[in-house]
């Protein structure tokens, strides 16, 4: 009888969160095992799988572990609140973000920007604690330097720092800080990576997993964000029109998208393959499938395709409006099927078109041809 390989729980300390580490020599089942779990995720920083510490997860690792594996958790302690850090705050300081949350609540802004807006600002109100009434301009200049600069943030993420401090303000006035001195760094302006239509049927044909087949299927042939497809449900989906009904997208906004004629037996076959009762996409729970695994599995896709360049879910997504561009459609209905609010979103696609761009004489070419044919007369200047 083979003898079953041995996982090891642990409890660790990582992203800003209580985990549970989990590491076992390399074995392709266990792999695939944890691929499907939801919220499971890789970190090559610590070299293993690692899952929020609930007692919730470790009976769900216990479950889908059983029968493939020993398991060893005599060190893990499960945290009662995993997803908190400590912060050192005083309890006024506590109230006031407690009720800023509600504020933006009532704002009616999403709940992931409000969970990215509470924590930035707790970041700020943290660090300067009891001197929160004291905090000028040049007290937030030099958080953003300490923090966001020293720790290499983003420029999208200091751009939403700014937005939050506004805020912020605006719900408490007494913060000696002049709002419309804030500025917000000026966003990079990078040209999305786009895939030609060869290098997305060459990701398709090497996704043997059908359900990661008719997922990178669905996210290029109707332009979906990653948030828009793992909230798809099936009644969005009509097959008769071919139509999906993206529901509260980017700025909680509707909207109709078509489906592909190809796409419906894929998507007919993976139904009666997975069954899936609410959600389009199920994880092992029947709950919403992870943004997480569906990065993971493409990675995977583009290795076996041999793509070298960094493709993501948005990559389909770009690769999608830029391929409807060049096939002629107009601007104004690729910003509507991909929900853009400015037309000046959508219209980076057209500096990554390749039909215009192809038409265009290159100089060197003129320059060369023109040089290969020295007997071409010309019409003088009298």
């Amino acid at each position: 009888m083979q003898q079953l390989p041995t996982v090891t729980l642990n409890n660790i300390y990582y992203k800003q969160a209580h985990q549970i580490k989990i590491s076992f020599k390399y074995n392709t089942t266990l792999i695939e095992i944890l691929n499907k779990i939801p919220n499971a995720t890789w970190s090559r920083t610590l070299k293993s799988w690692y899952i929020k510490n609930t007692s919730q997860n470790l009976h769900l690792l216990h479950k889908v572990l059983e029968n493939k594996a020993n398991i060893d958790n005599k060190n893990l302690s499960i945290q009662k609140h995993p997803e908190k850090r400590i912060r050192n705050l005083s309890d006024f300081n506590k109230n006031l973000l407690n009720n800023f949350y509600k504020y933006l609540k009532g704002k009616r802004y999403s709940k992931s920007t409000i969970d990215t807006y509470t924590l930035q600002i707790a970041d700020f109100v943290e660090y300067y604690n009891t001197k929160l009434n004291l905090v000028t301009n040049k007290d937030v200049e030099l958080f953003i330097e300490d923090i966001y600069i020293k720790r290499n943030y983003s420029i999208s993420t200091q751009r939403q720092f700014i937005s939050a401090l506004k805020l912020f303000i605006l719900y408490y006035p007494k913060l000696n800080i002049n709002n419309l001195e804030l500025a917000r760094p000026k966003q990079s302006k990078k040209l999305p990576i786009v895939l030609s239509q060869a290098d997305i049927l060459n990701l398709i044909s090497n996704t043997t997993n059908l359900k990661h087949k008719t997922i990178i299927t669905l996210l290029y042939s109707s332009g979906l964000r990653i948030s828009e497809l793992i909230n798809l449900q099936l009644k969005d989906i009509n097959l008769d029109r071919k139509q999906i009904h993206v529901q509260s997208g980017k700025g909680r906004k509707d909207r109709i998208v078509s489906i592909a004629d190809h796409f419906i037996p894929m998507v007919v076959e993976y139904y009666r393959s997975y069954k899936p009762k609410i959600y389009l996409f199920e994880g092992i729970n029947k709950g919403k499938y992870s943004a997480q695994s569906v990065r993971q599995f493409i990675t995977k896709s583009c290795k076996k395709a041999k793509l070298n360049k960094p493709v993501t879910p948005h990559t389909l997504r770009h690769s999608y409006a830029t391929h409807l561009l060049e096939n002629g459609v107009d601007i104004r209905y690729i910003q509507s099927l991909l929900g853009h609010a400015k037309p000046e979103t959508t219209m980076i696609y057209t500096h990554v078109q390749r039909k215009d761009l192809m038409s265009i004489s290159n100089p060197l070419d003129i320059a060369i041809q023109k040089f290969n044919n020295p007997n071409k007369t010309t019409k003088k200047l009298s």
